[in-house]
């Protein structure tokens, strides 16, 4: 049932709703068939609506909020996943977006704080700035639709999306892709750090067959934007339009980033195309949609939900910016002159490269001299390569000035609000859901990919799959061995945390899976 919205005539149609039931339950034991003989039913509703900012230009492949709403018996759980950056701390979606919405939703259906899961695709788009109100109405219209439903969960392969943009360079260092800063010389790159092409499925079906709604959970940056750089939904957005056209009426497919803090978008540096997520995402979409089609959904009455507090150290980087200061006055005291500027060396640099025995004139002229023994034009070309190799250092030298001074000023800003706030640790929400056999764990954090890989390798169960960008946001998560970087990348110098997290982290998400 398509609803009426408040957006301009101009958006697209904005809010969707229809109702499924599954069976919720806070703990299970026994077989499916002795539980399905006195069990209550488990319900869902599902719902989308429209949060893309119109003023703030054109939209291509809108922003919405889309709940999951779960019930069985007096337990009520809800999912939310956002077309946002972050919930909270970066980005326009606030910090008190996420407390506000669990006191109406708790004021308003009586749902435990601790039973909403929020979490971001982190899509890069401008959403409206009643976010908040948006969500709230998407969780009403799921929650005056629930009907019964049956469930399935799996697997399913991408691949060709996506690349991880950390570079271990032979030195030992590792760089990040970025358009902030440009790319080392590629003699110096030695191998780049894997990738998880897992989707995560879950598929809840109506009784009669007609699907309801999927969750599905991917790693990667939705950050590709479209050509004509309006306002986007990104990669996922697009998925999850494709996967919403090709099921049945009214289903919502509801993206679950993934352990995507390391990933990018394929050829994310290209300068040759246009950037478009638009193709990006409709392979993401069909690769679902594959996968879909060969779970089969069935009565499971499984349903959990925890959620803990998990006390993390927070890492204290003083030493380590000191030791990027020097690096940095000692990389500006090497840059030296030449006589060359952008315009000598350009001409040059084409020249030399396009003729490397006789760039100065044609080969007549050099055995003429050869023969005369004069050797003027060799001269000039011996004086011209050591300027421009002085003038290519000078360029490399800056470039990793760039990429320093950019990574420095992350660790300033955490440095300086670690001393604000006077502790060191910092409390994160973790929480742990189960429908079926599909079982995930969440963490407010962009974790690195290895994280989530990790966790999958411990877990006792087959389906199960982690999402960061969950319920806040503490930057990123990266492992302990990639903390031994810091400074050199995104994700090792706009983090809040010690090494020691990792092990920490990973342990308790084992023993969330083992209670689930």
């Amino acid at each position: 049932m398509l609803c009426d919205c408040s957006t301009p005539a101009s958006a697209p149609a904005t809010r969707w709703v229809m109702g499924v039931v599954l069976v919720v339950g806070i703990a299970w034991t026994g077989s499916l068939s002795a539980q399905s003989a006195v069990a209550a039913p488990l319900l869902a509703g599902v719902a989308k609506v429209d949060i893309s900012n119109y003023d703030a230009g054109p939209v291509d492949g809108p922003l919405f909020v889309r709940a999951l709403v779960l019930k069985k018996d007096d337990t009520t759980a809800v999912l939310l996943t956002l077309d946002v950056v972050a919930i909270g701390e970066i980005g326009y979606v606030t910090n008190d977006y996420l407390p506000t919405v669990r006191e109406r939703l708790e004021k308003e259906f009586g749902i435990a704080p601790a039973n909403v899961l929020a979490n971001a695709s982190h899509c890069h788009g401008v959403p409206c700035a009643n976010v908040d109100e948006k969500t709230v109405e998407a969780v009403r219209l799921a929650a005056e639709n629930l009907v019964p439903v049956r469930v399935g969960a799996g697997a399913g392969h991408e691949d060709r999306i996506m690349e991880n943009r950390r570079l271990k360079m032979k030195s030992g260092r590792e760089i990040d892709v970025r358009h902030a800063y440009s790319l080392p010389p590629d003699d110096e790159v030695a191998e780049v750090g894997p990738i998880d092409p897992q989707i995560g499925i879950l598929r809840l079906d109506r009784e009669d067959g007609r699907t309801l709604a999927i969750v599905y959970n991917f790693a990667c940056h939705p950050i590709q934007g479209v050509p004509s750089g309006a306002n986007t939904a990104d990669i996922t957005g697009f998925a999850s339009q494709v996967i919403e056209d090709n099921l049945s009426e009214g289903t919502v497919a509801l993206f679950l980033q993934g352990c995507g803090g390391d990933i990018n978008p394929v050829f994310y540096k290209d300068v040759g195309h246009p950037r478009s997520a638009e193709p990006l995402g409709n392979m993401l979409g069909l690769s679902t949609l594959k996968a879909v089609r060969a779970i089969e959904c069935r009565d499971d009455e499984r349903f959990v939900v925890l959620s803990e507090t998990l006390t993390l150290p927070r890492g204290d980087r003083e030493e380590r910016i000191a030791q990027l200061e020097a690096e940095q006055r000692r990389r500006l005291q090497s840059l030296g002159g030449t006589s060359l500027n952008f315009k000598t060396f350009v001409p040059l640099y084409v020249k030399y490269g396009v003729s490397r025995e006789f760039p100065s004139y044609y080969s007549h002229g050099y055995l003429h001299e050869d023969a005369l023994g004069r050797g003027d034009l060799r001269k000039l070309d011996a004086e011209n390569r050591r300027n421009m190799q002085a003038y290519i250092k000078n360029i490399h030298t800056m470039e990793e000035l760039t990429r320093l001074q950019t990574n420095l000023r992350l660790l300033r800003k955490h440095q300086a609000e670690l001393i604000a706030s006077g502790k060191r640790t910092i409390d994160v929400e973790l929480m742990g859901l189960r429908i079926g056999e599909f079982v995930l764990i969440t963490f407010p954090g962009e974790l690195t990919v290895r994280i989530g890989l990790n966790i999958k390798e411990r877990s006792p169960h087959a389906q199960t799959f982690v999402a960061g960008y969950t319920n806040g946001y503490i930057y990123y998560a990266p492992t302990a061995e990639q903390l031994l970087n810091v400074g050199g990348a995104q994700e090792d110098s706009d983090c809040i945390l010690a090494p020691e997290w990792q092990q920490i982290f990973e342990d308790k998400a084992a023993d969330l899976l083992g209670k689930l």
